[in-house]
């Protein structure tokens, strides 16, 4: 990395540092760029990028500042590069559009047009990223210094206030009223429970003992998540500075952050900024000469998903197979955390809360969302939408805000949406009723979701409601650690039913038989993953029982995304007798004659085949003697 480090004295001195660093940025004259640098930019070429920018600074002879950021947010629009400190926003760059950015936007002042953002491809650009739709109902919170500060670069997060809540606790701030302060901004854990964060951190005080541990549970599995990936990547040093807060608070020695195996990317930067953090006396004995002894460690997981509950966490922490342990003890207790110390767990976004908390005050934090769910909540925004990404939404914001005013509403114009899938495998799915409803935890509740970690996957009317419930079923059953019978078994029945109606095979009684099943599933699991895993089919059977009905009397799929539902029938009127249904048909359903194509029933399984390469829409599917449903 090429910096000096000098190890902090005090919490004067990294106040010292902030300034310094501060009056050294507004003194420079260096012309500036941020290129996203996430997970996501990366495998789209960013890399490249920096290559190309510093390559042309050092041909040109210009001091040109190039950061390397974390994830910036607008992953469907990616490589992301920010000229500052205009704020210019240039999206989809390739390393050929860097010379005409360097020469025209950074020397000259000229926007480079072709690059700007254009919600449609006619419509006139949008040049600065706070006018851009996406940008501009957000509001940061946790993600403020991603994609401004280069995350390998301790420094930058100082300049931008990083370490500035810690100095406070430190320096004015007994453990008592940290926790205090915490109680008061009603910080709700980030992880999707939702519970008081400051009443969690209070009860792991009044253990007896005097070793204690802190953990951050960075095992986010959710398929299509990534908001915690994001903060560890873009900004490791804000989670660094809530444990450490953490640590003061409830008198902790030992700190670990369970990260997935499948986030190199963030393992790295966390690795980075311990080491940063250590020489400069943020971490490791006695640090800012306040008597606090406490240090991080990095554990990788394995990817078991059940391990993302916290005392399955805490068993792989220990070298042993990741299962829910019964509680109480809690974590907070002797015998129940850590090697049996008292241990305090949150999640990566909880921690990254809580130095804002801390640095400006729990009455400034709660100025934001609503009465009981105060600040904001980040989101992995994807599915059928057209701007896909990472957001931080004020808690209290309505669900069309974010798919229709940050998302830009449906992906394709022509469909319409249908629901939105909120908490991850194990949320539920919320039809479009609701998209005025105020997303909080408790309202998401209310209509049988849930917070979860943060994922949002909007759908639309091209999406089958019992093969999307099918679909998150089978993820939270194959990751089931087995241990309870109901979970183990229960999902294993509930699966089978599924794929018993999605194959054409249901009966009557199937549908009511899935709803007893899953309740009795979430009556009688350990741990969260059973108690949620039937969501996703109790949702969608409260909101959409005539798809169910559909698929069970009708042997239908209206989204005609099920395979063996339905009569296949070809159109003569449509066919143009290219035979492709015919070469597609692997049990010769399809017949041929002079003049036309038919499909004899007693030969066709309804594999969907012709009906996938049919050109011209002739093939159809008949509900009930009548076909209702061309090719898409």
């Amino acid at each position: 990395m090429g910096l000096a480090f000098k190890r902090l004295q005090n919490v004067h001195e990294i106040e010292a540092l902030r300034k310094q660093l501060q009056e050294e940025r507004a003194a420079s004259d260096a012309h500036r760029v941020r290129v996203c640098c996430g997970t996501a930019c990366q495998a789209t070429g960013s890399l490249k990028l920096v290559d190309k920018f510093e390559k042309e600074a050092a041909e040109k002879g210009v001091t040109l500042e190039v950061v390397k950021t974390g994830c910036q947010g607008f992953c469907q629009r990616g490589p992301v590069v920010v000229q500052d400190p205009q704020e210019i926003f240039y999206q989809k760059v390739k390393a050929d559009d860097v010379p005409s950015i360097f020469s025209n936007s950074l020397l000259r002042g000229i926007p480079y047009r072709k690059q700007l953002y254009r919600a449609r491809p006619l419509d006139e650009p949008n040049t600065l990223m706070k006018d851009i739709p996406f940008y501009k109902k957000q509001k940061r919170v946790a993600l403020h210094r991603n994609g401004i500060v280069d995350p390998c670069n301790i420094y930058d997060s100082i300049r931008e206030g990083g370490y500035a809540g810690l100095a406070k606790a430190l320096s004015g701030m007994t453990p008592e009223a940290v926790i205090e302060e915490v109680k008061k901004a009603d910080l709700r854990g980030r992880g999707g429970a939702g519970f008081p964060a400051g009443v969690k951190w209070e009860h792991s005080t009044k253990a007896k003992s005097k070793i204690r541990a802190v953990i951050c549970n960075g095992d986010e599995g959710d398929p299509g998540a990534f908001m915690d990936r994001a903060l560890m990547e873009g900004d490791p040093h804000s989670v660094l500075e809530g444990m450490i807060i953490n640590a003061f608070a409830i008198g902790a020695q030992h700190g670990y952050i369970y990260v997935r195996h499948e986030y190199p990317l963030a393992v790295k930067n966390l690795g980075i900024a311990i080491e940063q953090a250590k020489k400069l006396g943020l971490l490791g004995k006695n640090i800012l000469e306040s008597g606090l002894d406490f240090d991080i460690e990095i554990k990788e997981g394995a990817g078991a998903f059940v391990c993302g509950e916290s005392t399955a966490l805490v068993a792989s922490l220990e070298g042993e197979r990741g299962m829910p342990r019964p509680r109480p003890p809690r974590l907070s207790e002797p015998g129940g955390g850590l090697w049996n110390m008292p241990t305090n767990l949150n999640n990566v976004e909880t921690f990254a809360n809580v130095p804002v908390i801390i640095a400006g005050g729990a009455a400034a934090f709660k100025k934001t969302g609503t009465e009981k769910s105060p600040g904001t909540k980040v989101f992995a925004l994807t599915g059928k939408i057209k701007n896909t990404g990472l957001i931080e939404v004020p808690m209290g914001i309505t669900l069309r805000e974010i798919i229709f005013d940050i998302g830009g509403g449906m992906l394709n114009d022509d469909k319409q949406f249908k629901a939105v899938q909120t908490g991850g495998p194990s949320g539920g799915c919320i039809p479009a009723q609701f998209l005025d409803m105020a997303v909080d935890f408790d309202s998401l509740r209310g209509v049988g979701s849930m917070m979860g970690s943060g994922g949002m996957v909007v759908l639309d009317d091209d999406d089958c409601m019992v093969d999307v419930a099918r679909y998150f079923l089978s993820f939270c059953q194959s990751e089931s650690c087995g241990k309870c019978p109901t979970c183990r078994v229960g999902t294993y029945q509930m699966l089978g039913l599924l794929d018993k109606i999605t194959s054409g095979r249901g009966v009557e009684g199937d549908i009511e038989l899935l709803e007893k099943m899953g309740k009795a599933v979430v009556a009688g699991s350990l741990c969260g993953l059973g108690n949620s895993a039937p969501n996703p089919v109790l949702s969608t059977i409260r909101y959409f029982r005539d798809e169910y009905e559909e698929h069970v009397r009708d042997k239908y799929c209206r989204a005609r995304r099920c395979q063996g539902l339905g009569s296949y029938r070809i159109l003569s009127e449509h066919c143009i007798l290219c035979g492709l249904c015919k070469n597609a048909c692997a049990f010769d359903a399809v017949v041929e004659l002079r003049d036309r194509f038919y499909i004899d029933q007693d030969y066709c399984t309804k594999c969907k085949a012709c009906y996938t390469v049919c050109p011209t829409q002739a093939v159809v599917i008949e509900k009930g003697g009548a076909h209702v449903a061309a090719r898409k």
